[in-house]
């Protein structure tokens, strides 16, 4: 396995104990299948990138790990799991993923559309439907949990909800994900907006 960035070794390292196996195994088959991609950290992620292109990703939270590829919305992804960040929804074990068969297949399927130079469809324009907004279950369920932030997140538009679940998503540890996620819901309870202290009176 080449081109690894010890980033990500630290990264799985200080992941919960059921998520490292699945990481390991992604990472695994990436270099496997994929010998040209390079590792690095984007958003606070692991991600691999091919002929300098971002190629796919992975992550671990607090009870799942999320795998994207960068043209996911091209390839033929059919995953029956509960909805989450990234194309196969929330995958807690490794009987959630492909088999190695069918996994392969799909690395492959990405680098033929790299290598064509596919891109990532357009997004729609004003009017037409837009991408719901992925918002990770743990976030989801201790928002519900206090009913008036819950009432302020509802109401805010796409790109205010969007702030807070970045912000969430993109700390780097579990304890800076738990303690943004309490002041994010002490803050959406006072009805603010996630960067309220820097809005003009």
């Amino acid at each position: 396995m080449g081109n690894q960035d010890p980033r990500i070794d630290a990264y799985i390292e200080k992941s919960a104990e059921f998520a490292q196996p699945i990481l390991c195994h992604i990472r695994a088959m990436v270099h496997q299948h994929c010998p040209d991609v390079s590792e690095t950290i984007k958003w606070s992620m692991p991600h691999f990138e091919y002929k300098g292109s971002i190629f796919c990703h992975f992550a671990a939270f607090k009870q799942h790990c999320a795998l994207g590829f960068w043209l996911g919305a091209l390839l033929q992804i059919d995953s029956k799991l509960e909805k989450a960040m990234g194309d196969f929804g929330r995958i807690t074990s490794l009987g959630d993923m492909p088999n190695d068969k069918d996994f392969a297949k799909l690395l492959k399927q990405a680098i033929k559309l790299h290598d064509a130079g596919a891109k990532i469809p357009a997004r729609s324009k004003a009017g037409a439907e837009k991408k719901e907004l992925e918002i990770p279950s743990e976030f989801l369920s201790a928002l519900k949990k206090n009913k008036s932030a819950f009432a302020t997140f509802d109401a805010f538009p796409y790109s205010q909800k969007k702030e807070y679940v970045m912000w969430y998503t993109e700390a780097k540890t579990e304890a800076t994900r738990d303690k943004r996620l309490t002041q994010a819901i002490e803050w959406m309870a006072e009805g603010k907006r996630r960067n309220w202290k820097y809005e003009k009176c």
